[in-house]
């Protein structure tokens, strides 16, 4: 699989670094990397509690906007956490 770009993968751990910062989700998250085929781009995270998101390559929305809402939705299967989004910790 080809290589993704650095402004890509700096873009997904900035998204990933706001939601924990909005508190929208549980605990911190970082980009492993990223792959892309042609019709997606998967992300894969350094933790077991998520492993990838998948993001569609599309024109009609940002690549940003497409990771947020698939993080949401990711950690949003998770269910409740012990972890309480307003908790504090590193």
């Amino acid at each position: 699989m080809p290589r993704t770009s650095p402004a890509i993968e700096a873009d997904a751990q900035q998204v990933l670094d706001e939601l924990w910062k909005e508190k929208l989700i549980p605990f911190r998250l970082n980009v492993g990397k990223i792959t892309e085929d042609s019709a997606e781009y998967t992300i894969h995270f350094y933790d077991s509690r998520i492993r990838t998101a998948s993001i569609p390559m599309t024109n009609n929305r940002s690549f940003k906007a497409l990771l947020r809402d698939a993080v949401l939705a990711c950690v949003a299967q998770l269910g409740p956490s012990k972890n309480a989004p307003n908790k504090v910790s590193d």
